[in-house]
């Protein structure tokens, strides 16, 4: 695979920000209204929050996304990452995973929370891959969720 270059959000993305999260939530789980409004409407539910959308990028092919929001003054959240399943397994999870840390940490946040499931090996070991630290199973923040997991900037 080519090299991966990581994108911010530009309006002419936005619609593989839905497409590339709607297909990887539907297939483990179902929509929530907190998806929906988040995929739609990325810039009033994410960026004008103060959040971060970036992409990963190989050739001229978008192949997947991932998110950020600020939780507090020093935390924020890591939401939306989402992997073309035909770029699976390619590094692309890895590469968006870091991009997205980098980000957090050039803006100051200290920690960085996600929410996943128990039903997701393969995430749950790319989080933890990534620094991130089980810190709570059994919360239940959103309908699909029951592990938080926190990674100190």
């Amino acid at each position: 695979m080519s090299s991966i270059a990581i994108v911010p959000f530009h309006p002419s993305l936005k619609n593989h920000f839905e497409s590339i999260n709607k297909q990887w939530v539907m297939k483990y789980f179902s929509l929530e209204p907190f998806d929906l409004a988040q995929l739609e409407n990325p810039e009033q539910t994410i960026l004008e929050k103060g959040g971060e959308i970036i992409f990963a990028q190989v050739g001229d092919e978008i192949l997947g996304t991932v998110a950020l929001i600020p939780e507090g003054e020093n935390t924020c959240e890591m939401i939306k990452m989402g992997v073309l399943p035909s770029a699976q397994g390619k590094g692309i999870g890895l590469a968006l995973g870091k991009a997205i840390i980098l980000k957090a940490k050039e803006r100051g946040f200290s920690k960085m929370e996600l929410y996943s499931s128990t039903k997701l090996d393969s995430a749950l070991r790319l989080y933890k891959k990534l620094g991130f630290q089980e810190i709570e199973v059994g919360c239940n923040p959103y309908g699909r969720c029951d592990v938080k997991m926190e990674l100190a900037l």
